[in-house]
């Protein structure tokens, strides 16, 4: 392990990188505790600890929203964009060829839409935001030039963090999303192991015991999941080396994962639950009693953990499927097979092979989509088994992401090495 470390920093390239995501995440963090003005903390805190929805997107927010931050959205605004052009580029024929067979400049122009659209986004989610705190008496004597200013601050502020995660992705170690999503979480677990110590209750052993049984099962099951993988054989035909005349067969294989999709199901999901209860909270504490009405009647559906867990793993399952048909096209490894040469035994090149891998692919991602639906609702089936209000803070999606970034890291940094190593020869 020491002489891993010692290898990875004595490569200047890749500690240089290295050294600059971490200056990054730690200008993310500084931005985060920066706050906004006239917040009232006590009232902030009530709101966080009578809802799990609100802490689960302060968690994707990087703890922004905790703090009403300059950075207090986060960035949800980014997300959505990037939902809008994902599910986009199944509807409209013209993004899907920019997105897929344009090449680069394709891409390119893709992500910069994506971009343009997260300003309009982050304008109107800061808005609903500073609106649904203002409501709950988090924010006070705002004035119409005060609340523009605070909207164009935090509107300012995700579009800050995008940047910053784009100069993450460019260093090629990883999304830039995801590492800073890990990074608000890693953040926040001096806070929450604190809390859990000055909680602490002897006739709860066995709760604590329980939990960190299931941590360290999520952990394997996790790392198990993620390196999963099925293994069709290729073969290829073709001459024989020095044998003129004379033909042979090669072998290779084409590696299919089980979650090919990582943790951006997830990542979407939460984006689109936390939207009902935002809502909700905004019009429960509007003085219009039908507003009222709805908005409590929202809230009260939401903290039905059946209700809010059967939503969040639907959302999880349909949204690894998406996802997965999005990065993942069976047509096109076909083809790429046949003009190699390729060919899965016992299976005709073309059609029969393209319908023969979307199977195979299909049937992994069931098992894939099902396993992150179970440790996104992880928390609220064991509050539900066993208890421990104190403890769900400590979230199976919060230790997918955590182990799920490690893990992505770690392959990019040995591939990097690999590189290094092999340019020396």
């Amino acid at each position: 392990m020491l002489s891993k470390f010692k290898n990875i920093f004595s490569v200047p390239d890749l500690r240089k990188k290295i050294l600059f995501i971490l200056a990054m995440l730690v200008v993310f963090r500084l931005a985060a505790n920066i706050p906004l003005p006239s917040v009232d903390v006590s009232r902030l805190k009530e709101m966080f600890e009578g809802n799990q929805l609100v802490g689960m997107l302060n968690m994707f927010s990087g703890g922004g929203l905790s703090n009403i931050s300059i950075v207090l959205l986060g960035l949800g605004p980014y997300i959505t964009s990037s939902i809008i052009m994902q599910l986009l580029t199944m509807i409209v024929p013209r993004i899907e060829q920019m997105h897929k067979e344009e090449g680069e400049a394709g891409r390119a122009k893709f992500n910069m839409i994506t971009r343009v659209g997260t300003v309009p986004l982050a304008i109107v989610q800061t808005f609903a935001m500073i609106a649904l705190l203002k409501s709950q008496g988090i924010i006070t004597g705002l004035t119409p030039y005060n609340t523009a200013v605070l909207v164009i601050t935090a509107t300012g502020g995700t579009i800050f963090l995008m940047w910053l995660g784009e100069l993450i992705t460019e260093k090629k170690l990883g999304n830039g999303v995801s590492i800073m999503i890990f990074a608000g979480i890693v953040a926040s677990v001096p806070s929450k192991a604190s809390r859990l110590i000055d909680t602490y209750d002897p006739s709860m052993l066995f709760t604590y015991i329980s939990f960190l049984v299931i941590i360290i099962v999520t952990i394997l099951g996790v790392v198990f999941v993620s390196e999963g993988q099925r293994i069709i054989p290729i073969s290829y035909a073709g001459r024989r080396k020095g044998v003129i005349g004379k033909t042979g067969v090669g072998s290779s294989h084409l590696p299919i994962k089980v979650n090919q999709a990582g943790v951006i199901p997830i990542i979407f999901a939460v984006s689109l639950v936390t939207m009902p209860t935002i809502a909700g909270q905004y019009m429960a504490g509007q003085s219009n009693e039908k507003m009222h009405e709805i908005g409590t009647t929202i809230l009260t559906l939401f903290q039905n953990n059946w209700f809010h867990g059967g939503l969040y793993f639907f959302l999880v399952v349909l949204f690894t499927y998406f996802y997965t048909a999005v990065i993942f096209d069976p047509e096109k490894v076909a083809k790429n097979l046949q003009s190699q040469g390729g060919y899965i035994q016992g299976v005709r090149p073309g059609h029969e092979t393209e319908e023969y891998i979307g199977k195979v692919s299909t049937r992994l991602t069931l098992a894939g989509a099902v396993f992150l639906g179970i440790i996104a609702i992880l928390p609220i089936l064991v509050q539900s088994v066993i208890g421990g209000s104190n403890l769900i803070t400590v979230g199976g999606t919060s230790i997918l992401i955590v182990v799920s970034v490690v893990i992505e890291m770690v392959k990019q940094i040995d591939s990097q090495l690999v590189m290094h190593n092999y340019d020396k020869l």
